[in-house]
């Protein structure tokens, strides 16, 4: 045997075809020790690599240490597709430079509570990077001029995350709705600065719309249903609304595609709009009226009659809704397995009973359940 094969047995072999190799691997015990065996192979796994992860973490150090390791790791692996910084919130602008030479092979970013990125940093990664897809910007301080770079450098992006960014307004979400005709999912909760009317012409596409905790305006409501595309809507615990109910415009033609709808502790939701979505949401699986105390009979009566699609209903701490209401959802949603229905007082033992003897198929939990829909996690992946 030749005592130089074991240092030579690789050399006739391309990259691509050691990438082959370890990407056939599986185990990632294995995985971690195709590196070992050669610098060589240590090269090709470090090209393998497309994600970078750092997570959350209770340790005010671990960050400090994040700061540290992130330019010597995106030199190592310059193959990333995806990359998420968590927590780093004194990250400046200058790291984004680095992330900025990964170039049209980064797919996803996420900046979860970088306090210290600006616009300017933004524009860097914008720019260098115009095919990403997945953007999130979890508690980042970016203003609209920030925005708008991200919104006319990547045109196909696709999922973007802007929950807790108070400095963005209707302005910005203009410009991304014009700019970015591919738009599937969005996160403006806590975004008080937000009415929704910049939604007005938004892509079709858009078919996730997280709004937790947001001020819409029955105006810019239905620029956001206009769209026509939408699947979820989360609307919960909306603020100052200043219409009169006015919920019933999701129901006017142009959601006839919603899967999803959370109308959590919107307390002023009446029957009217109970009965208008009821009927112009034929598609509606999944629906919350949790705290809705001004629901009534009608109402429930509409979605019992209406709802043939629905099969998870939540009605937590809703005062008005009784046994008149259960009998309506025990007679019709002929889908309906799974009802959430704590702290509902005006239930009697009796109705509840009855409910649970004529329909077997319904399981009622007594525990509150705060999401609706899918994972969002799943989106931003």
């Amino acid at each position: 045997m030749d005592p130089n094969l074991g240092s030579t047995s690789d050399i006739n072999l391309s990259n691509d075809c050691l990438l082959n190799i370890y990407e056939k691997i599986q185990g990632s015990r294995d995985r971690n020790s195709f590196g070992l065996t050669c610098r060589h192979w240590l090269q090709v796994q470090n090209l393998a690599v497309k994600s970078l992860i750092f997570h959350f973490s209770d340790n005010p150090k671990v960050y400090r240490l994040y700061a540290s390791y992130l330019p010597r790791l995106l030199t190592r692996f310059p193959n990333l597709s995806s990359i998420s910084v968590a927590g780093c919130t004194e990250l400046p602008d200058s790291e984004l430079i680095r992330i900025r030479d990964c170039g049209s092979k980064l797919r996803s970013l996420a900046l979860y509570c970088c306090f210290g990125i600006t616009d300017n940093g933004l524009s860097l990664v914008s720019a260098g990077c115009p095919n990403l897809v997945s953007v999130t910007l979890y508690r980042c301080n970016i203003t609209d001029p920030g925005l708008e770079s991200l919104a006319t450098s990547c045109h196909s992006l696709e999922n973007l995350n802007l929950s807790y960014c108070t400095l963005i307004t209707d302005h910005g979400i203009s410009i991304l709705s014009r700019e970015c005709n591919k738009l599937h999912a969005v996160m403006i909760s806590y975004c008080r600065s937000i009415t929704g009317t910049g939604f007005r012409g938004c892509s079709p596409t858009l078919s996730y719309l997280e709004a937790d905790s947001c001020v819409l305006s029955p105006e810019g409501l239905s620029g956001v249903v206009r769209g026509g595309g939408l699947e979820y809507l989360n609307l919960s615990n909306l603020r100052y609304w200043n219409g009169v109910d006015g919920l019933g415009a999701i129901g006017d033609g142009f959601a006839t595609s919603l899967r999803f709808l959370n109308l959590r502790m919107c307390r002023f939701v009446s029957d009217d709009s109970v009965v208008a979505i009821a009927k112009g949401c034929p598609l509606l699986e999944e629906w919350s009226l949790a705290v809705c105390h001004e629901v009534r009979t009608t109402g429930w009566a509409a979605i019992g009659s209406d709802c043939k699609s629905l099969k998870v209903l939540h009605v937590n701490r809703c005062r008005n809704f009784c046994d008149r209401g259960l009998q309506s959802l025990r007679d019709g949603c002929s889908q309906l397995r799974l009802l959430y229905m704590h702290g509902c007082r005006r239930v009697s033992c009796l109705g509840f009973e009855i409910f649970s003897m004529l329909r077997q198929d319904v399981e009622v939990r007594n525990d509150e359940r705060m999401s609706v829909g899918p994972c969002i996690d799943d989106l931003f992946a």
